[in-house]
């Protein structure tokens, strides 16, 4: 597979005129470079290795003063579904031109005017299927909101992966892990589910922060270190420098200088548990951690110009920040690059502070 791609990488690159990792990653986000992203990237790791451990010891700190009150582990499926479609509503999924059905990962597919969406649940977890709901319903959110104009056009199309990450991710983070959101969210939840939380007993829940091998598993704080060492990795074995033979130890070594873990005996848990380098999906990782940073950019941007964000939030009034969105983001489907598009949006380039600043002022001390 390796082989192939690099062969891949070199027609696209001569074609496009683009270094050949820029090149791939054309194929998911138009417009971004591996020379703009790289320092980005490393200004987050630097920042990450100090702050995990900040974030992990000020969580055991809260922990130490008001233990963590279980999860009563008897959530009925049905019972999940109606609140995950009474969420989607409610942050404004068009439920006649949509659904929400259950899959093994979850996912969101079809077109703008029927999009369906996925999740998968846990009787003894409601928090991991209702997190997969509001995901997934960003990506929905952007679909449903795309120009109906310039639908059968390439202008109207999502921009790209972070573009849609970014939706995604505004949802889940931004709003959906918001201590106001659930101000709001906790009443919708004991209708639904018969079980009462206070706000004290529901966060340490929500944001729980701990290593893990597994990408898709980890918090919003560790996450970026995972998509950071595919992103380091991928481009030295799309450039010659990393042969196949050697990824398991260049997995590991990274693993146990970014997280502290190591997988050298159970590369099942390292770099064979993602479908995307099987799949010959190179240059596809970035989109992850971009989005996560043009979310927490773009919300940023909306309160600045929107500051009773957070106090809509609280009363489930998602009208003025569904509205900022479509006027920024949705409605200008693939009118411009994804760094042109941030940047107009926004403002500014892509801009590490604002995702930082998010992650201190929610994990920090």
């Amino acid at each position: 597979v390796v082989a192939l791609v690099r062969e891949e990488a070199a027609l696209r690159a001569d074609v496009l005129g683009l270094d050949p990792y820029d090149a791939l990653m054309e194929q998911y986000d138009p417009g971004n470079r591996a020379a703009d992203i790289t320092p980005v990237f490393a200004e987050l790791k630097t920042f990450l290795r100090d702050f995990v451990p900040e974030a992990m010891a000020v969580q055991e700190e809260r922990l130490a003063k008001s233990p963590l009150k279980p999860l009563s582990g008897s959530y009925a499926i049905e019972k999940q579904r109606e609140l995950g479609l009474a969420m989607m509503a409610a942050v404004g999924f068009d439920l006649t031109h949509g659904s929400l059905s259950v899959s093994h990962h979850p996912f969101c597919g079809g077109v703008p005017s029927d999009v369906r969406i996925t999740t998968r649940y846990k009787t003894s977890d409601f928090l991991s299927a209702l997190m997969g709901v509001l995901h997934e319903t960003g990506h929905a959110l952007y679909e449903q909101n795309l120009p109906k104009a310039w639908a059968h056009w390439p202008l109207g199309k999502a921009r790209g992966m972070a573009v849609h990450e970014s939706q995604s991710l505004f949802v889940e983070k931004q709003i959906g892990r918001n201590p106001e959101f659930w101000r709001w969210a906790l009443p919708v939840v004991e209708r639904h589910l018969g079980e009462t939380w206070s706000i004290d007993d529901i966060l340490p829940h929500v944001h729980r922060v701990e290593r893990g091998l597994i990408r898709v598993d980890a918090d919003e704080v560790t996450y970026p270190l995972h998509v950071i060492l595919r992103y380091e990795l991928e481009q030295e074995l799309v450039s010659g420098r990393l042969e196949a033979a050697d990824l398991p130890e260049a997995w590991d070594a990274k693993m146990r200088d970014y997280l502290g873990l190591s997988t050298i005996d159970n590369p099942a848990d390292g770099p064979m548990q993602d479908v995307h380098w099987p799949g010959a999906a190179f240059g596809y990782f970035p989109s992850y951690t971009l989005g996560a940073m043009m979310a927490a950019q773009q919300w940023a941007a909306l309160t600045r110009d929107h500051p009773s964000a957070d106090e809509d939030l609280a009363t489930g009034n998602f009208a003025a920040i569904n509205d900022w969105r479509r006027e920024k983001i949705w409605s200008q489907g693939s009118r411009w690059s994804t760094p042109d598009l941030l940047e107009r949006a926004t403002s500014e380039k892509l801009n590490a502070a604002h995702f930082t600043d998010h992650l201190k002022k929610r994990y920090g001390a």
